[in-house]
């Protein structure tokens, strides 16, 4: 009888022993204190492109932004041989704006 009870005074003691630590979802407290810090407005720009006449792939993308204003183009080309050229621009809350072209005719070769 006194091996239980020593046995479950063993296990009560080994349970509460065992600290877990605890997870929030909160605000992680390291940015708690940094609130009154500003973060630079966001800049950049990039630009790639790849061109292979060999399989035909020909895509190319470039942006910039300065704070709100963001402006860019795209191209891609088409399984139709057409080359479709997207340029676009976002200003702030005006909603992301996009004109649409197309260069060349589109080709259906028979198979």
């Amino acid at each position: 009888m006194a091996s239980k009870i020593l046995l479950v005074l063993a296990l009560v003691a080994f349970v509460s022993a065992d600290k877990r630590p605890s997870f929030s979802y909160g605000v992680p407290q390291s940015m708690e204190n940094d609130s009154s810090e500003e973060s630079a407005p966001p800049k950049y720009e990039f630009q790639y492109g790849v061109r292979d006449g060999y399989s035909g792939v020909d895509f190319a993308h470039g942006e910039s932004r300065d704070e709100d204003e963001t402006r860019g183009s795209y191209t891609v080309q088409l399984p139709d041989g057409r080359l479709q050229r997207v340029t676009y621009y976002v200003d702030g809350d005006d909603g992301y704006v996009a004109d649409v072209t197309y260069e060349g005719e589109a080709q259906f070769p028979e198979s």
